[in-house]
């Protein structure tokens, strides 16, 4: 096997030329989109997943993540960004006619959540593999509270086409192995992610502030400020859902995840699942005959671990997700540090995915050598920097050497870099537009979308919860009057039909008992899907 060292430029040009610029063409994208379903006086629903919408553990399209009322909409896979978007909106509007005289929450961090009781746990019926996400979700609340698992965020799904892989393999590496050169350079855009992922909350970030609700007289050492009649907020942060407070919780900071190659991921992940942790152990598994939680490691499933970004294979049927991995490689990433957009009704709008494609390829291309622990320590503190006070005059970030940098220095040199994939390789007027535009905040911060929703709360004195209850009925009465773009109703119907179908035959079709089930799950690699 012959293998040829190439610049980040001289990738570019190569990549460029005529003959392999439509091998860039062809990205495909998929997203994950989370909201909670409110009443209409702006609390969390208590109403079960509505029937009509159909199983939320076999639909395609709309399920539940941690909450009965923390909905997850999915989108397929797609190379056309106008399908993605047809798709996602349709989604949205089928929804809406579903709910009643519900709303969907339009931010990332919570509604007023009155008692942490009144967060269920979401319910995927009576099969062994139902109960079996419920309970994990019944752990998840007693290792870290409810509270943290009502955050809202957007998964965005990234890949590349086979051309692409092509391509770039025929360029540097002849003869190598096909698939472990793609996972190889998936695994360098992730650590690439790590390296220049605060540019994710700073430009995108929407959760400057929560309801003083969400922290329920716990204590935080963080320099809160009130606005209204109880909002807290910090003035310069950007993304208080990427904070200790939300998904990325503290109590797995000690976790080693490798990212060095996919098998030392793999084995790393196993390794958390698989190892005994004390605190957890005090909660029990099962006590007085019910569950607490599906096992007392630190991770139950792989799921638990909150990355910010993930290595992903669909699983086969009976089938792990790490085990899909380590038999057929990656076959897309995860980015999980986007905001739910509240300038939108959907959550995501074309220009961040145009960024994100860019920002991406960019970090696929980039070289990428694996991460030391004191760079994965550096890493850590730009992001918290970022989340906490991202927009604060003159803050300083630490570069690739561990030298102060202004953040605007440090993000406008990173956008030279991005610029430089455009006019080598996939220059097009929209993309252009898109970095112009997203170029400009880190110029001025006041357009960034933490400022914006800032500025609004503090010019009227409103609270968190008073500006998501107007745009949640401002985008219901949108979504009730638009029409389907890319399905029809025909599509939902007979999804949520099937989708009911199939639970229904997984519950009839279960042999084994519950407990024989668990052990079944966690004493072999291969577990019903």
């Amino acid at each position: 096997m012959t293998t040829t060292s190439l610049s980040l430029t001289e990738l570019l040009t190569a990549l460029g030329s005529p003959e392999r610029l439509t091998a860039l063409k062809g990205i495909r994208r998929g997203i994950e989109r989370e909201c909670l379903r409110i009443t209409p006086e702006g609390t969390l629903a208590q109403t079960d997943h509505p029937r009509s919408l159909g199983s939320a553990l076999t639909h395609a399209n709309i399920t539940t993540d941690y909450s009965e009322s923390l909905l997850e909409f999915i989108t397929p896979a797609t190379d056309s960004i106008d399908s993605l978007m047809e798709q996602l909106g349709d989604i949205h509007r089928h929804t809406i006619h579903h709910l009643g005289d519900e709303r969907i929450w339009p931010l990332s961090m919570p509604c007023f959540v009155g008692d942490e009781e009144n967060i269920r746990l979401a319910q995927y019926g009576s099969s062994n593999i139902g109960r079996m996400k419920t309970l994990y979700r019944q752990g998840l609340k007693n290792r870290y509270g409810s509270l943290m698992q009502v955050i809202a965020g957007v998964h965005f799904n990234f890949s590349m086409p086979d051309s692409f892989w092509c391509e770039w393999q025929e360029l540097v590496c002849e003869g190598c192995c096909s698939q472990r050169f793609i996972s190889d350079k998936y695994m360098g855009l992730i650590r690439n992610v790590y390296r220049f992922g605060w540019l994710v909350p700073y430009l995108f970030g929407a959760s400057p502030a929560i309801c003083d609700s969400f922290l329920k007289g716990r204590k935080s050492n963080l320099p809160f400020q009130k606005t209204g009649k109880g909002t807290l907020y910090l003035p310069y942060a950007t993304a208080l859902r990427l904070s200790d407070l939300g998904y990325t919780n503290s109590a797995q900071a000690g976790l080693k995840i490798s990212h060095d190659s996919l098998p030392a991921y793999v084995s790393s992940l196993r390794r958390a699942i698989n190892t005994h942790d004390p605190d957890f152990a005090k909660i029990g598994v099962k006590v007085n005959g019910e569950y607490r939680q599906l096992n007392d490691n630190v991770l139950q499933l792989e799921n638990e671990l909150y990355a910010p970004i993930r290595p992903k294979r669909t699983p086969r049927s009976g089938e792990k997700p790490s085990d899909a991995l380590e038999q057929r490689g990656i076959e897309y990433i995860e980015l999980r540090t986007v905001d739910v957009n509240p300038f939108t009704p959907y959550g995501i709008e074309v220009d961040q995915i145009r960024f994100f494609d860019l920002f991406l390829v960019w970090c696929l291309l980039r070289p990428s050598p694996v991460l030391g622990d004191e760079e994965i320590a550096r890493n850590r503190r730009n992001q918290t920097k970022v989340v906490l006070e991202g927009r604060r005059p003159g803050l300083e970030l630490e570069d690739e050497q561990g030298h102060a940098i202004g953040l605007k220095e440090y993000g406008l040199k990173l956008f030279d870099e991005l610029a430089a994939l455009l006019d080598r390789c996939c220059g097009r007027n929209r993309y252009r537009e898109t970095l112009a535009m997203h170029r400009e905040k880190l110029l001025n911060p006041e357009l960034t979308y933490s400022a914006r929703l800032l500025k609004q709360l503090l010019e009227s004195g409103q609270d968190n919860g008073c500006f998501g209850d107007e745009l949640a009925n401002r985008y219901r009465e949108e979504m009730l009057a638009g029409e389907l773009q890319y399905w029809d109703d025909a599509y939902f119907a007979g999804e949520a039909r099937d989708s009911l179908a199939k639970q229904r035959e997984r519950e009839r079709s279960d042999s084994l008992s519950f407990d024989d089930f668990l052990a079944d799950y966690f004493g072999t690699s291969k577990t019903p899907a």
